[in-house]
């Protein structure tokens, strides 16, 4: 999944192995490094973290429920977009299911968005991963549940932010009858003379219907139309 050598810093590192780790932060959990009004509002967190008073994953927290995150990713999202990027930024892989999926929306809509990344960072799973000192990354596990999650987590952790759209996450893609092998969905079957039109309201109907606990049901229901529509509107 990737060659990079995992980012640890301790009690003994200097500051400018704090600098490299600081980078290795943004690139991984911003996907970018911060604008210089961003690097303003997270300038008490940055010289807390480079002067050793906090260690990565704390910092992950402060930059996590900050606007500068929200803004980059949740706002402009689906909710379930915005769970299965918030795996690749912390955990370094995709979803596995949808009942993980489930369990993170969960508490992302009855205890908010703060909550739920607080919660990712203090998972078991991260604590095994990363500890309090490794920056996350892209891990390359020994066992993945499916072929399907190895190519999920290959795809997602390689693809650049909004390639595939900022409405519906990877495991949908496969639910729809898309093929991603390639990093690019489309659909083996489509009809490129067909005119399909999708309106605002139309669209959010059909998130909605996804984002419901009884998701993988209902995209296995959705009419041929409706797949198209959605098809049409994110790919």
């Amino acid at each position: 999944m990737s060659n990079l050598k995992p980012v640890t810093v301790s009690r003994q590192s200097s500051r400018e192995e704090r600098q490299t780790a600081l980078y290795q932060i943004y690139k991984q959990v911003l996907e970018r490094q911060p604008y210089i009004y961003e690097r303003k509002i997270l300038a008490k967190a940055e010289q807390d973290f480079l002067n050793d008073k906090i260690g990565v994953r704390r910092f992950l927290k402060e930059l996590g429920h900050s606007e500068i995150y929200l803004n980059s990713f949740y706002h402009n999202s689906s909710n379930m977009k915005f769970l299965e990027l918030c795996f690749k930024h912390f955990l370094g892989r995709a979803p596995l299911n949808q009942a993980e999926i489930k369990f993170y929306c969960d508490i992302l809509m009855y205890r908010g968005v703060a909550q739920m990344i607080t919660t990712m960072l203090d998972s078991e799973e991260y604590r095994k991963a990363f500890g309090c000192f490794t920056v996350p990354y892209p891990r390359k596990q020994e066992f993945h549940e499916s072929p399907q999650a190895y190519m999920e987590s290959e795809l997602l952790n390689h693809e650049l932010l909004g390639r595939r759209g900022r409405s519906i996450p990877t495991i949908y893609w496969h639910q729809l009858g898309l093929n991603c092998d390639a990093g690019v969905c489309r659909h083996p079957e489509a009809n490129e003379q067909v005119e399909l039109s999708l309106s605002q309201e139309e669209l959010a109907h059909l998130l909605k219907l996804l984002q419901s606990p009884q998701s993988s049901k209902t995209a296995a229901n959705l009419s041929p139309q409706q797949k198209e529509l959605l098809r049409r509107a994110i790919g």
